[in-house]
């Protein structure tokens, strides 16, 4: 999600550097930045605190709808898939968990 998000936002700095009365090396700086932060939480969201920082990276998303108004629906629905993805994951977890403890010789070894 976070991936796809990044790219979102690429296209959103391509946008915003030929729209914007803002110089474009600023507005580039800001959007390679926020998506290069995007890519790299996308490779920590199965660390702790993984989800956590995923989470607060959806503020400064939803933060560049006050350059580019349009992009505030966009980043609606990318927080609401975020979230969906947090809790379809939690939900297919812990019904691993069930199955793996009412199933314990089905279970994989993880040694």
């Amino acid at each position: 999600m976070l991936v796809l998000e990044a790219f979102v936002v690429l296209f959103a700095t391509l946008t915003a550097s030929k729209l914007l009365d803002v110089p474009a090396l600023t507005v580039w700086i800001i959007g390679g930045v926020l998506a290069l932060v995007l890519m790299i939480l996308s490779r920590t969201v199965t660390v702790p605190g993984g989800y956590v920082a995923g989470s607060v990276v959806q503020v400064p998303v939803l933060a560049i709808g006050i350059a580019i108004p349009l992009m505030i629906p966009v980043a609606v629905v990318f927080i609401a898939l975020w979230a969906v993805s947090l809790w379809l994951g939690a939900k297919i977890d812990r019904e691993r968990a069930e199955y793996d403890a009412a199933h314990p010789d089905e279970a994989p070894n993880v040694a």
